[in-house]
C-alpha cells in the first residue's frame, strides 16, 4: 500500500515561513501531477498549489506571491513553501499526487494524512 507522507506544519507566527514535504512511503514507478490542498474549519477543501512533472505551476490567487510548490521528480517528493503567512492560513494541509505504482498500471489519485498549520502570534 502506498501512501503520500506529509512532514514540515505546525504553529508560526504570522509573516513567518514554513515548509512543507510529501513523499511516497514506498519505491513507485512514476508519479505524475502533485499539489497542495487545504481545509479551513468548516470550509471546503480548496486547492493551494499544483505542479505538473515539468514543472508548471498554478497557485490560488490567495497565496501567489507568498507560496512556491516544487518537486524533486528523483526523490518523489512535492515541496510547498509558505512565506509571509497570515492567520488565514490557517488550515489542515493535504498533498494530492497521482501515482502509478508499476509499469503496467495506470495513474491513481493519493491524498496525504492532512498536516496541520497554524498561524498565530
Amino acid at each position: 500500500q502506498v501512501r503520500l507522507v506529509e512532514s514540515g506544519g505546525g504553529l508560526v507566527q504570522p509573516g513567518g515561513s514554513m515548509r512543507l514535504s510529501c513523499a511516497a512511503s514506498r519505491s513507485i514507478f512514476a508519479i505524475g501531477p502533485m499539489a497542495w490542498y487545504r481545509q479551513a474549519p468548516g470550509q471546503q477543501r480548496e486547492l493551494v498549489a499544483s505542479i505538473t512533472t515539468i514543472g508548471t505551476t498554478h497557485y490560488a490567487d490567495s497565496v501567489k506571491g507568498r507560496f512556491s510548490i516544487s518537486r524533486d521528480n528523483a526523490r518523489k517528493t512535492a515541496y510547498l513553501q509558505m512565506n509571509g503567512l497570515k492567520p488565514e492560513d490557517t488550515a489542515v494541509y493535504y498533498c494530492y499526487a497521482g501515482i502509478r505504482i508499476e509499469a503496467g498500471s495506470g495513474y491513481r489519485d493519493y491524498w496525504g494524512q492532512g498536516t496541520q498549520v497554524t498561524v498565530s502570534s
